[in-house]
């Protein structure tokens, strides 16, 4: 007995010793963090604090499974400017990933990283390091990637990379970096990138796999290869001429040479064309990668050195990313809207976000960015939050969270099947009620004058509560005005909107108005007849009211549904109300708030059901089908 208390206690001694052990190790990493963070200047908001908890809620910071130390730390585009203060990152022992790329972080290269022994991955990229690189790699001997292009790094390249074996890529492009090229003896060095700097002499025969972009703008001669022939001016093995006429050899290379031309200048042609096309159109054919913006990750970096062109976040967002992430993440088109096109972007650490590529921007920069800081700037249950916002010469991107449960358009109008089922009346009224008061929301800012200016059901993104939350805001402003198109989006618009940067909030809540109907109704905005003739949606609807049908304005799919006819009539009065022709007849947002939330108290939990609450009169009740007639 006293031997199993003996053993039982010194496990717990044990267990004790090793978590006061690990608590201590993570308030150290802590404090680094702290430390660094107070020490290097930076113009994004740091959610790092000495009471939140460092694994589960700092921007950035990853931890191990246990949460007792520190792994790994990503802050690319942070907005840090100066020299990494001594004595912080360099106490992080345990750090196996380290991103500060794409800051404007000066200086030397910390000499106190030598003490991150377990360093497995280092992007350095895109600062303003300058000076020496570090003489002794091997004290790395984790180094799986490396990363220091994009700096004014100078002096020679060290010979101690070789001691690297476990080094997979090398990038140490644009510096300033002279000398000749050590031998590096690396057998699982993929990727390698030594261009532009002021390296002189012989590639290394270790090197030689290597193409020669990857030494471009240097001095440098490769003695121990052939010069690569073009492959058209090669003839394949086997078929060389067996004659030895050199007039025929010269002959053949001529024609060669001749047609190699020609498809070269076609090539050329077809590329201009095409240019000038894409300038023209615009989008023109989209891809559903979002690679394919014409801003490659080499441009974007090297322009994301000039602190005015930098992915600009909002306070309090946690996301951990630059431009350099979202031009190479996996993407797809979520739809092209009217002010652009929308991809679901997918990055490395799984975060999923959805960016929007603005197309016919007119506003300046200065302009757009006091238009972007009074919509970011709202926080709201109802409204989707602008996560970051980036601005340059070429793109115009803004970055918002994704919304798994997809849009209201998609709700009502996708195709009907494992992924749509209809939407019942509760469902409808949450939707509607949400959006209401995320609009109203948008109207209190900017003293009262802000104006979403693109109200429509693709628009009202569905939240995990499944209440609407309107998207898409403040954008009419600074896009070039739209002249009224014969499309659905026209189905939404004001009777009085003819410049869609002049839009007023009457013209929101006339187009919230269109979206009620089109939840009433289940129909679009502009709708085409079984005659193939397009129908405004507002004007059939007030055409049907006029002759007192008003049941047949409803979706058959809500008839279904006994005991909400008098829901259903309240709710078109205020749609009604809303797509009046007079603006200044138009209620306010926060006053069609008050009318939805009159209809029904939709957030009571234990309210009953469209399908067993008691009855009561109805007006419609003679139109109520024992069975639902196909929609039209």
């Amino acid at each position: 007995m006293m031997g199993a208390l003996c053993i039982l206690s010194s496990v717990l001694l044990v267990g004790a010793s090793t978590l006061l052990r690990a608590n201590a190790d993570l308030a150290g990493d802590k404090q680094a963090l702290l430390d660094f963070a107070d020490s290097l200047p930076h113009s994004r908001y740091l959610n790092w604090t000495e009471s939140s908890p460092v694994c589960s809620n700092w921007v950035g910071v990853t931890c191990d499974k246990d949460g007792s130390k520190v792994i790994a730390l990503r802050l690319p585009g942070v907005g840090f400017h100066g020299p990494i203060p001594a004595n912080t990152l360099g106490r992080l022992s345990d750090l196996q990933i380290l991103s500060l790329r794409s800051n404007a972080i000066t200086g030397t290269f910390p000499s106190d990283f030598a003490n991150l022994k377990n360093l497995s991955y280092l992007y350095l990229q895109s600062n303003r390091f300058s000076g020496p690189l570090p003489q002794d790699f091997s004290v790395w001997k984790n180094l799986t990637i490396v990363n220091l292009s994009n700096n004014a790094f100078n002096g020679s390249i060290p010979s101690s990379l070789s001691a690297l074996t476990q080094l997979a890529g090398l990038s140490l492009a644009n510096n300033l970096l002279s000398g000749e090229i050590p031998d590096l003896q690396l057998p699982h060095l993929q990727l390698l990138n030594l261009s532009n700097n002021h390296l002189h002499g012989s590639v290394p025969k270790s090197l030689e796999r290597f193409p020669s972009s990857v030494f471009a703008g240097n001095d440098l001669s490769f003695p121990n290869s052939t010069p690569h022939s073009s492959p058209f001016l090669t003839p394949p093995s086997g078929l060389q001429p067996t004659s030895k006429n050199p007039r025929m050899l010269n002959g053949m290379a001529l024609l060669a040479i001749v047609i190699v031309g020609c498809l070269l200048a076609l090539a050329l042609v077809g590329i201009l064309i095409f240019v000038r096309r894409s300038k023209r159109k615009g989008e023109g054919k989209y891809s559903g990668k979002l690679q394919k913006v014409r801003m490659s990750p080499e441009k974007a970096i090297s322009r994301s050195q000039d602190a005015n062109n930098r992915l600009v976040f909002f306070e309090g967002c946690n996301y951990a990313f630059d431009l350099e992430d979202l031009l190479r993440a996996s993407a797809e088109v979520l739809g092209k809207g009217t002010f652009g096109i929308s991809y679901k972007a997918i990055l490395e650490d799984a975060v999923t976000v959805v960016v929007k590529r603005l197309k016919e921007v007119s506003a300046g920069k200065r302009e757009f960015e006091q238009q972007m800081e009074i919509v970011g700037g709202i926080r709201h249950e109802n409204v989707v939050e602008l996560k970051a916002y980036y601005y340059s010469k070429d793109e115009k991107l803004m970055v918002y969270d994704y919304y798994s449960q997809g849009s209201l358009s998609t709700l009502l109008h996708g195709k009907l099947g494992e992924d749509r089922t209809p939407l019942d009346w509760d469902s409808r009224m949450r939707i509607a009620l949400g959006a209401a008061r995320g609009i109203a929301r948008v109207h209190l800012e900017n003293s009262g004058k802000l104006v979403h200016g693109n109200i429509k059901s693709s628009n009202i993104l569905i939240n995990p509560q499944q209440y609407g939350c309107v998207s898409d805001l403040g954008l009419a402003a600074v896009m070039s005005s739209l002249a009224p198109p014969v499309s659905r989006a026209a189905g939404y618009r004001a009777p009085e909107v003819t410049d869609t940067r002049k839009a007023g909030q009457p013209s929101d809540v006339y187009s919230f108005g269109v979206v009620l109907l089109e939840l009433l109704t289940g129909k679009s905005p502009v709708h085409a007849t079984g005659y193939g003739e397009m129908v405004h949606l507002v004007r059939w609807v007030h055409s049907v009211v006029r002759e007192e049908w008003t049941a047949e304005v409803f979706d058959v799919e809500l008839m279904r549904y006994p005991n909400i006819e008098e829901e259903l009539v309240e709710m078109l009065q205020v749609a009604m109300a809303c797509v009046v022709r007079m603006p200044d007849q138009r209620p306010k947002m926060a006053d069609v708030v008050k009318m939805i939330e009159n209809v029904r108290c939709v957030e009571t939990n234990n309210r009953p059901s469209s399908e067993n609450r008691s009855e009561r009169s109805s007006p419609l009740q003679p139109v109520v089908r024992s069975s639902p007639a196909p929609s039209q």
